[in-house]
């Protein structure tokens, strides 16, 4: 029998040694005459363990980890290639309680397969979503997905039924399909993560949402800092094209969707939609006016869908069990499930997919095991650079949109970075606002002027410099950078820096006296 053995070729995994542990076990299992299938698979999203090596047994697969290059005789010696025991053992793959205890649709198969593979992706339910979709009609495929209660996963978490639905009834002699890939939040990684492990399902999501409005090319905007997805969406698609599942005639249907990839510039606007649009124009990246919204004058003017890319990788399965299925997930108004990224001081970093409806603290340490520190956590910071810094105190906040806002805080893109009690949140405050005016387009006075002034003010706060005056300066800047700013990078940029400012006063220097002028 033969012998397969898996090693990652996430990004990730490869910065920290994936590729050398690879090559050490090719020339290892040479050396002693043993014959094996190495598969590079995606990750399974539990970096701590990364590389984590697998090796497929009578029993299911198994898993061994942290691996690094000097480890590699050793297990060889240890027989692991027979699931035999080792120090680096961790038992069965899918028994593991961080995969166990989580809710996998988006990421069904991300960690199992060759991300590139075809057969892979089809022996796994793959092209099934689109399979229905060819034989339903429009109305019907843009129903199951207003009927599964998906909402945009890039933030805003628009929902994505009414989206596509005004595209569909827009009439246009052409439509556009983006998806905006420009993942460029701190300690966001889900994007990444399925166009590097599970390019395919990007492509036949993107390809249902063409085939459900009538549009019939799509691009995919991806930041140019993803190298490995970038040869990995080029692969799928050249794949995808040659096996007829996109190009004029898709599965002899008569139906047309093509699909390219175009690389962002570095700027961190163009996550916005609007100038991500201008920037795929070959203009600058500068936020657009609304009204007209993009789904009625979007890209060179034509309707246009622009969705995330796991809003658009959520697609296939809910064409493939129904919008029933999905919504059958979660809670309130937030249906379906959540792709969450744990980074900062945590002791088990990586991505956690789950239903909408656990608590903020049961993630942190039932799944992220608490500060890899041993400090208490001071604060987390969920949404990105722009999402607010949430105290203990609102800890047991469900992950869900309402729940969320309910509190001034936002769920955004699934990001949740993590603070021990040594974080001074002033600091931290003012790096903010110096992100805000760093990466505005510069485009509006609020955002532009404003955020300058804030990081000044800051510098004056931090250095205790008259706070009876300059706390007061700083909310005014942020009132104003609130209700006058164009897009959400100056819109929401007061987040951060006001929850920091009211829920950790003692950061900058408030006494009461201080508080009450």
């Amino acid at each position: 029998m033969s012998i397969t053995l898996y090693v990652p070729c996430d990004s990730t995994a490869v910065s920290i040694g994936a590729d050398r542990v690879a090559k050490a076990i090719a020339k290892e299992a040479e050396k002693r005459n043993i014959t094996i299938r190495l598969v590079r698979n995606g990750s399974r999203g539990l970096y701590w363990l990364e590389p984590l090596v697998e090796v497929l047994t009578e029993e299911g697969r198994k898993a061994y980890g942290p691996v690094q290059v000097t480890d590699v005789a050793s297990l060889f010696d240890a027989n692991f290639t027979e699931g035999g025991a080792h120090p680096l053992y961790l038992g069965l793959t899918e028994e593991l309680d961080y995969l166990k205890n989580q809710q996998r649709l988006t990421f069904a198969r991300i960690g199992i397969t060759d991300p590139v593979s075809l057969d892979d992706y089809i022996k796994l339910d793959g092209y099934k979503g689109l399979g229905n979709a060819l034989n339903q009609s429009q109305a019907e495929i843009v129903k199951a997905v207003t009927d599964s209660g998906l909402r945009g996963r890039g933030g805003a978490a628009f929902p994505t039924g009414i989206k596509w639905n005004t595209v569909l009834n827009t009439p246009s002699e052409q439509k556009y399909i983006i998806c905006n890939a420009d993942e460029g939040d701190s300690g966001t990684f889900s994007d990444r993560m399925v166009m590097e492990g599970d390019p395919f399902v990007l492509i036949e999501g993107m390809t249902i949402a063409g085939i459900a409005v009538g549009a019939t090319q799509g691009y995919i905007y991806l930041r140019v800092e993803y190298p490995h997805a970038h040869i990995a969406l080029n692969t799928a698609i050249q794949k995808a094209y040659e096996a007829g599942y996109l190009g004029n005639d898709i599965q002899g249907s008569g139906k047309a969707f093509h699909l390219e990839v175009r690389l962002g510039a570095g700027a961190y606007v163009c996550g916005e939609e609007t100038s991500l649009m201008e920037s795929l124009e070959g203009k600058r990246g500068l936020v657009r006016f609304k009204p007209p919204l993009p789904a009625i004058s979007g890209l060179f003017g034509k309707p246009t869908v622009v969705n995330n890319v796991i809003s658009l990788a959520s697609v296939p399965i809910i064409l493939d069990k129904g919008g029933e299925y999905y919504r059958d997930f979660g809670m309130g108004r937030s249906r379906g499930t959540l792709p969450l990224q744990l980074a900062g001081n945590l002791k088990r970093t990586g991505l956690v997919e789950v239903a909408f409806g656990m608590t903020l603290r049961e993630l942190l340490y039932d799944f992220g095991g608490g500060s890899a520190s041993g400090r208490p956590i001071k604060a987390v910071q969920v949404g990105g650079p722009l999402g607010s810094y949430l105290p203990e105190s609102q800890f047991d906040t469900p992950l869900d949109y309402e729940a969320f806002a309910a509190n001034w805080t936002v769920l955004g893109h699934g990001g949740v970075v993590v603070f021990d009690d040594t974080a001074n949140m002033a600091e931290l405050a003012r790096y903010n606002m110096e992100f805000c005016a760093a990466e505005s387009c510069g485009k509006c006075t609020p955002c532009r002027i404003g955020s300058t002034r804030g990081y000044e003010v800051m510098d004056d706060i931090l250095a205790g410099k008259e706070l009876g005056k300059n706390i007061p300066l700083l909310r005014d800047l942020c009132n104003t950078l609130l209700n006058g700013s164009l897009c959400a990078l100056g819109g929401m940029t007061p987040y951060p820096v006001l929850s920091a400012l009211n829920h950790f006063p003692e950061d900058f220097g408030l006494t009461e006296n201080v508080k009450a002028a």
